[in-house]
């Protein structure tokens, strides 16, 4: 008779600590306009990175453009993405979403809601929603995270 060894699941903790904060940009600006008007209104300096390069199940590859605020810091507080490039999406469930801005701030220093209400006040975004992580399942969703 085989010996058979038991299985056991184990369930590690998500460290709520290391989840960025994800709001999504309506916008019909270009990318480079809209981080320009980013950086003035919230002072930062968000900057033209390497793009985020996906392939799709036939090979296809596809580039979303990438901006961030210190690009040496792979953990910096504030990353742009877009998250559509021609009739492709980076986030296939968030079709009516230009752009993806991710807030990394392991210290909590940073309230969303102060940032949400400062983006809105630019007149060229028509929309800003904070996106809950934890509820979207999508596979590409580890390109940003």
């Amino acid at each position: 008779m085989k010996n058979s060894q038991k299985i056991t699941r184990i369930q590690l903790p998500v460290n709520d600590q290391l989840m960025p904060v994800i709001l999504g940009l309506v916008s019909p600006d270009p990318d480079y306009k809209l981080s320009f008007k980013l950086n003035k209104k919230l002072n930062i300096s968000l900057k033209n990175i390497d793009p985020v390069t996906i392939r799709d199940e036939e090979g296809k590859i596809f580039q979303f453009s990438k901006f961030s605020d210190s690009p040496q810091v792979p953990d910096s507080f504030f990353q742009l993405v877009s998250n559509r490039t021609g009739k492709n999406f980076l986030l296939k469930k968030l079709t009516n979403i230009d752009y993806l801005l991710l807030l990394n701030d392991p210290e909590k220093n940073i309230k969303p809601e102060n940032i949400i209400s400062q983006i809105r006040e630019i007149d060229s975004i028509t929309a800003v929603f904070n996106i809950d992580v934890k509820t979207l399942k999508d596979k590409n969703l580890k390109y940003l995270i």
